[in-house]
């Protein structure tokens, strides 16, 4: 169940990020001119297709762009407070775990299948709570996902995809972090399960009195989660502002379109919807809206105009022209 956050400072802000991946003969914007904020104790979702830019955002944030081929061209990262868009491979390991840490999609691939999982859940103790004592705060960290102290002994094959993400949520609150950011965390599990660890994300958000950051394309899920949505698309953030007001009144037809593909709406037939088209390539620098191309609504200024920011109510944004009618802020 959604909260209402306290007002407090930022612990994120990003501001105008832009992101780039390749080389000199082909350059991907993977992230254009992006801006987020994340409050302390708060709850927010980013919302967007698959190639949208999702990932590559919350990446950065960690300083986790692939070498040589990633870099932040533009914009600014702050965390609590501290501008850390050019730190360096030292600065971004103090910052990994706390005050930021990240839960990725595929637990899977980010454990050590040769490893068993207390192993590695002592290394985050060790490495961000040193003075604790390991083992039992190993076992507090398993019980506060609500696994039991068994599985410290289990190799990462031997347990359920729904456990493994526990094991990833265990791993991650054991470097104590103020915001922790969730990448698709419900990928490839059952409905049943994408509900428990939902459910145990906003309880651990309660109980540690830590912010949430959730990736996901799917805004059915975030509808329930989020005191907040930021949605993208073509590394842009399009539409953005409290839950109820973007979802129940959407802006921008990505978003609506969003809406009629997840579990939110069906059609007359009973059916979900289907976005038409393919998401954009990112590696062209075109004026106009990079919707357009799929846009129902899409008409000549849509073409040859990016469209500024305008207010559609005072916590609620959207970069399209069919907004123009609201008071322009950008």
């Amino acid at each position: 169940m959604r909260m209402v956050p306290p007002v407090s400072d930022p612990v994120l802000e990003i501001d105008a990020l832009h992101v780039t991946y390749g080389a000199s003969d082909r350059v991907v914007h993977a992230v254009r001119h992006a801006t987020l904020v994340v409050n302390e104790g708060e709850a927010v979702g980013i919302a967007g297709e698959s190639g949208c830019g999702k990932s590559t955002l919350a990446r950065a944030l960690l300083g986790l762009l692939p070498e040589r081929i990633g870099r932040i061209a533009g914009g600014r990262i702050r965390v609590a407070g501290q501008d850390v868009t050019n730190y360096d491979e030292a600065q971004w390991i103090a910052l990994r775990g706390h005050p930021l840490a990240m839960v990725f999609q595929d637990p899977l691939s980010f454990l050590n299948p040769v490893v068993r999982v207390g192993v590695q859940i002592a290394e985050s103790v060790r490495q961000h709570d040193p003075n604790q004592n390991i083992r039992q705060r190993c076992v507090e960290l398993l019980d506060l996902v609500k696994l039991p102290a068994s599985v410290l002994r289990s190799y990462p094959h031997e347990l359920s995809g729904g456990m493994r993400q526990r094991v990833m949520l265990a791993i991650a609150l054991g470097c104590r972090p103020r915001l922790l950011i969730a990448d698709e965390p419900t990928t490839a599990l059952d409905v049943t399960t994408q509900a428990e660890i939902m459910a145990l994300l906003g309880s651990l958000r309660t109980q540690l009195n830590m912010a949430l950051l959730v990736v996901s394309h799917d805004l059915g899920l975030l509808r329930w989660h989020c005191d907040r949505i930021y949605v993208m698309y073509a590394g842009r953030t399009v539409e953005w502002g409290d839950t109820e007001s973007v979802i129940d009144r959407p802006r921008h037809p990505y978003t609506s379109g969003l809406i009629a593909t997840s579990r939110l709406l069906r059609g007359a037939n009973g059916r979900f919807g289907a976005l038409q088209g393919d998401v954009s390539t990112m590696d062209n620098d075109d004026a106009g809206c990079p919707f357009a191309p799929r846009c129902p609504k899409v008409h000549a200024q849509c073409r040859e105009h990016m469209p500024g920011e305008f207010a559609v109510t005072e916590s609620h944004r959207a970069k399209c022209w069919l907004s123009q009618a609201c008071d322009a802020v950008a």
